[in-house]
């Protein structure tokens, strides 16, 4: 086979790679075939209802318009509120993310007074139409309301991600946390209580975001009733909810928080479970965000210790372990205990390396005071040279009374 008939599979012709508005850039099958510029003055000239969107929001769109025709007139009616709606946020995007907040609260109770009221629609149905209306309108807004620049969420985000990951060192046993990780079958739920937590980022919907925190916070309960075989209780809660943020770390968790007290249904969060754990959820990062040695019943020396990097809480004993522990948890163990040690080995080499480095400079010191001291008493003083003697069989022009120099004599035998 040829080199060219190899290669005609793969050819793409030149001109499938310009932008279909014939600018005579390249287009982007991101951007629709557009180049950059084409598809931005596209996309501005768009209204925001007919505007190119994802996959997932016209999946969104069709459920929400397939949910409506079981309210035959008041589906149409709310089909139409929420386009008005819509156009009308559009508008609204200068104004600060507060006002855009209550526009979006006044909407919602606008059409659920209208359900009640007017149209004399059930509670259950008014609920469900509401859980719709919410998911449909911010699937749309969520990529200009959630995180907005024109506030601090972003700078709260990486200020409270910052504090989780200085306080990894905090044990369970400091948060009084009724879960032993050791079992199994807490252990897994465990991850998927994090697993939750940290899957609330990629939703964009409040109620998905709600669903994630309750998920959470119901696998918590189950490792504590697993760990305690015992009914968990209120108390027992919300450490563990603590020790379970402070261990997932959750991405943007300042901004989730805040998209869903803006945007969600207030209904949702006024009662119900959702409301309860949410609640929770927001006390337990306000805790983190003022944790100190008090809270943990340490020693502010120690907390300090901790919250450097100097020190590490000490480990469990081998005497506390259980007899059905497993061969690797135990070797986790000694490894994690000979970290300990060395660490402070080291910290006690750095402080006495500190130490002599001190007394070296304080001798250094001493010793050229002391040469300072002894040559301000006795300075040196510079003589010129002696003159130099003078040749013994020289002529001495100062004596000549001094007997010539003896000359040989000669004696015949």
């Amino acid at each position: 086979m040829s080199l060219k008939s190899e290669r005609r599979g793969i050819h793409v012709d030149q001109s499938e790679l310009l932008c279909k508005k014939g600018c005579g850039y390249y287009g982007n099958p991101g951007w629709q075939g557009f180049c950059s510029k084409c598809w931005r003055e596209e996309y501005q000239k768009a209204s925001p209802i007919s505007r190119q969107v994802s996959i997932e929001t016209d999946r969104v769109s069709k459920d929400f318009c397939d949910f409506l025709k079981t309210y035959h007139k008041p589906g149409q009616e709310i089909y139409k509120q929420c386009k008005l709606f819509l156009e009308a946020m559009h508008h609204k995007r200068d104004l600060s993310i507060e006002e855009q907040s209550e526009y979006t609260q006044d909407f919602y109770q606008n059409v659920a007074d209208k359900l009640h009221a007017r149209w004399k629609v059930s509670p259950e149905k008014v609920e469900m139409a509401m859980d719709q209306i919410e998911k449909y309108i911010m699937t749309r807004l969520y990529k200009y309301v959630f995180c907005p620049e024109t506030t601090e969420d972003e700078k709260k985000d990486l200020a409270v991600q910052k504090r989780i990951r200085a306080l990894h060192w905090v044990t369970p046993q400091m948060l009084c946390v009724p879960v032993n990780e050791e079992i199994p079958e807490v252990s897994d739920v465990v991850v998927k209580a994090i697993t939750d937590i940290i899957e609330m980022d990629s939703k964009r919907v409040p109620r998905d975001k709600l669903a994630c925190i309750t998920s959470c916070s119901k696998h918590i309960f189950t490792a504590i009733r697993t760990t305690k075989n015992e009914p968990a209780s209120a108390d027992d809660f919300l450490p563990t909810l603590i020790y379970i943020v402070l261990k997932g770390n959750p991405p943007r968790l300042q901004s989730n928080i805040q998209y869903i007290t803006r945007f969600c249904n207030p209904s949702r969060l006024m009662t119900g479970e959702d409301g309860y754990y949410f609640t929770n959820l927001c006390c337990a990062v306000a805790f983190i965000e003022k944790l100190d040695a008090q809270s943990l019943n340490l020693s502010q020396e120690d907390f300090d210790r901790y919250m450097s990097g100097q020190a590490s809480p000490k480990k469990q004993e081998p005497e506390s372990w259980s007899a059905d522990m497993c061969v690797g948890v135990r070797q986790m163990y000694r490894n994690l205990d000979l970290l300990s040690q060395l660490n402070e080995r080291q910290e006690r080499i750095v402080s006495e390396a500190k130490k002599l480095e001190r007394d070296l400079i304080d001798w250094t010191d001493g010793v050229a005071k002391e040469v300072q001291e002894i040559v301000e008493k006795y300075p040196l003083e510079i003589k010129p040279p002696n003159p130099a003697l003078a040749a013994i069989d020289s002529e001495n022009v100062e004596n000549d009374k001094l007997p010539p120099p003896l000359q040989p004599q000669v004696y015949a035998g």
